[in-house]
């Protein structure tokens, strides 16, 4: 027997924050960064992960990859909002389009002897991590991943001596052999 929905439970989904990752192509010049940054702060959205690189030279066009959340309306307004800056010439929503390729780069400094220096190696080749420096005291791990593997990395050396963490943020791409610049474009939706 199944229940019927109620009116009540269709308005909380629509109400649901979700976590979106946008691949936003923009010229590569002075100021662009900024603007974007400022649209967001502006307008109370928040940006959890950012990367941000010119990917094209010839053309001098960088991708940016913003992580936020956010309900359908408010990643909707974010779009729109994004797609009117000027130097931007495509947004795309790599969560809507499907499983998205996510990584992130971190770099994780441990101080350590005897005990916690084993341990430390033997999680850092647990997880892949490469070692980049290593002294009688310390070591460098450099590790790619998702985010929730490089989090967990990052929980269990904090047992063993954590000192310092540098994160890249997430860098995304969606699945297949369509570029972001070939992927269909919604109804209606003009690219530049």
């Amino acid at each position: 027997m199944t229940q019927s929905q109620s009116a009540y439970f269709l308005s909380d989904a629509i109400h649901a924050e979700r976590r979106h990752t946008l691949a936003v192509l923009v010229d590569n010049e002075p100021g662009v960064l900024a603007r974007i940054a400022g649209m967001f702060s502006g307008r109370g959205y928040n940006i959890e992960s950012l990367t941000v690189s010119e990917t094209e030279h010839e053309k001098h066009v960088s991708r940016i990859t913003i992580v936020t959340t956010g309900t359908e309306k408010v990643i909707e307004q974010i779009k729109t909002q994004l797609d009117r800056l000027v130097p931007v010439h495509r947004v795309v929503d790599l969560t809507v389009q499907g499983s998205a390729l996510e990584r992130e780069l971190c770099l994780v400094k441990v101080r350590g002897k005897g005990d916690a220096r084993v341990e430390a190696l033997r999680l850092a080749g647990a997880f892949g991590a490469r070692t980049l420096d290593a002294t009688l005291n310390s070591f460098v791990f450099e590790l790619t991943g998702t985010t929730e593997e490089v989090e967990r990395f990052i929980r269990l050396m904090g047992a063993v001596g954590l000192v310092e963490v540098s994160r890249t943020g997430i860098a995304a791409m969606s699945r297949g052999a369509e570029g972001m610049q070939e992927a269909a474009l919604p109804d209606g939706a003009q690219g530049r």
